[in-house]
């Protein structure tokens, strides 16, 4: 068993890692999908307008938070948390680089993600998501994730889901990081 643990806490969105991981992520998910309706990766140009378009800010307090993940202390994944409305919370960017998928990351980011929209006073969480992206939708029903009607008009959202967020036990404070032994 690797006892290398991750780590989960707050990051701003604009540090030079979130910076780095916003680029593998959004590189990926636009090759994919150009890749199966197109045949062909992302423009270079398109792509650099694409990510310099969605910096993150909306992932700022104190309606927002990005969360980083480390792995053996170096960076290795994202997730976001954005308030909606009052008690609704929108899981987005949630990504855990390619060689470290499989050890846990991208389930303690959802649960670090669920952690912080709470803090932000959210009751629910909901997500879009692809249908070529089977292994994420995979990952949300897996955690409690029911799919649901449409809640955005977005051209590239396929699948909607949502989920209720428990109350935090009463007095306790939101964790400011998450760890696995994994």
């Amino acid at each position: 068993m690797n006892n290398t643990p991750w780590t989960v806490s707050p990051e701003p969105y604009d540090s030079p890692a979130a910076a780095t991981l916003w680029r593998a992520y959004y590189t990926e998910v636009s090759d994919r999908w150009y890749l199966l309706h197109e045949g062909r990766a992302t423009d270079p140009p398109e792509l650099e307008r694409a990510i310099a378009a969605e910096p993150g800010s909306e992932l700022a307090p104190p309606r927002g938070q990005l969360l980083l993940a480390r792995y053996a202390g170096e960076p290795a994944g994202t997730a976001g948390v954005r308030l909606v409305d009052a008690v609704t919370a929108e899981l987005t960017r949630v990504y855990v680089r390619e060689e470290l998928r499989g050890k846990g990351g991208a389930a303690l980011l959802v649960a670090a993600a669920e952690d912080a929209a709470r803090a932000l006073g959210a009751a629910a969480i909901r997500l879009d998501t692809r249908g070529d992206l089977v292994e994420a939708r995979a990952l949300y029903a897996r955690l409690g994730y029911e799919e649901t009607a449409a809640h955005n008009d977005d051209v590239y959202a396929e699948h909607w889901f949502r989920k209720p967020l428990a109350p935090s036990p009463r007095g306790a404070a939101p964790r400011p990081s998450r760890t696995s032994p994994r």
